[in-house]
């Protein structure tokens, strides 16, 4: 093993982490005084601040001539955020659901999963599809902070110490603080992970899926993880939401629109990675349906899920005997299964609903 690349590796993640939970801790105090709701803030600024890693990494990559770990990225990233960060913040404690994300942000994040997919299927993520969008976050983000301004108890109320714990100057210099540790981590942290996918012989779009997306998902898992523990519900859930939002229309709609060819996308991310994103994002409407929250034995099911999707990219990468047996029994039993349990799930709180309506 490369020491070299290992240490570099390790200190672009700790310097990424330090960097990101400064810029979301500026950024949350400075929304606070905006009067936003914490939903808005988790769905918004907590997950946007988080989601900086995702865009210093692609960006990265996709000048460096590396589109498979600027694609791989987002969607390795998006897939973490579900099975993984969501999964172990519901482990903790389960999680209620706001009928907004129901309604409006889930059913959103399934769109945008759905026109990330169209646009892949030519093979490229082109300029014009990166410009498309990045105008749907800016869209998004005025919408939310709009609606979020309109109803709700201020982020301000929820978090009065927040907003007198230091001035402006602060804020804004936490933030820059931040923004120096994304850059500078994401640089070290892209070199290194490269290096030993090469070492190792590990393709760099399992790299990209693996790696490099559980490492710069670690401000979420950081996020809503504490956001759970300490009862900020909406914050857990809006920062998973809103992460996978920006993932897709402002990092690779950035990405795409800035990068001369755009973003390659490569055939076997088009065959399984990016329709694993997709149905990930489609079995939370579900999850959420039934009863607005996420319970214990769903979490676990979502760890479950990832721990079963790492472990097939890790023996289809090394070419090992098991992996195609391993894709039958998930393609032919678990996931049926899971998807007959949603369906009994989501019918019986439909049912309730009705006969309580």
């Amino acid at each position: 093993m490369d020491i070299d690349a290992l240490l570099w590796l390790t200190l672009g993640l700790v310097v990424l982490t330090v960097g990101a939970e400064l810029l979301v801790r500026g950024a949350s105090r400075l929304a606070a005084t905006a009067k936003i709701p914490p939903l808005v803030v988790g769905l918004t600024v907590v997950a946007f601040g988080t989601s900086t890693p995702e865009l210093a990494v692609s960006l990265k990559s996709a000048f460096a001539g590396q589109p498979d770990i600027a694609l791989g990225n987002v969607v390795g990233s998006n897939i973490c955020n579900v099975l993984l960060i969501l999964g172990l913040a519901a482990t903790v404690a389960p999680l209620v659901v706001s009928a907004q994300l129901v309604r409006f942000d889930v059913p959103l994040m399934i769109g945008a999963s759905l026109l990330m997919y169209g646009m892949a299927l030519d093979g490229q993520i082109s300029r014009v599809d990166g410009v498309i969008l990045a105008v749907g976050l800016v869209v998004y983000t005025l919408f939310t902070i709009r609606q979020g301004r309109k109803t709700g108890k201020t982020a301000a109320e929820e978090a009065p110490a927040a907003t007198a714990a230091g001035g402006i100057f602060v804020d804004l210099l936490l933030i820059a603080v931040g923004l120096l540790g994304l850059v500078f981590g994401a640089s070290w942290f892209v070199d290194a992970a490269v290096s030993m996918a090469r070492a190792s012989g590990v393709s760099e779009l399992v790299i990209g899926l693996t790696i490099v997306a559980v490492g710069t998902s670690l401000p979420e898992l950081a996020a809503s993880v504490v956001a759970s523990l300490k009862g900020e519900r909406d914050i857990a859930v809006g920062n998973v939401v809103g992460s996978n939002l920006f993932n897709i229309l402002c990092v690779l709609g950035l990405t795409a629109a800035s990068s001369p060819a755009g973003v390659a996308v490569a055939d076997a991310a088009l065959r399984f990675d990016i329709p694993v994103m997709t149905a990930v994002s489609v079995a939370c409407l579900p999850i959420f349906f039934a009863g607005h929250r996420i319970a214990r034995w769903e979490g676990i099911v979502f760890l479950a899920y990832y721990a079963a999707y790492t472990a097939y990219l890790v023996l289809e990468s090394t070419n090992h005997d098991s992996a195609a047996a391993f894709a039958t029994v998930m393609r032919w039993f678990v996931l049926p299964l899971t998807g007959l349990t949603l369906a009994v799930t989501t019918t019986r709180a439909w049912r309730a609903r009705r006969r309580t309506a």
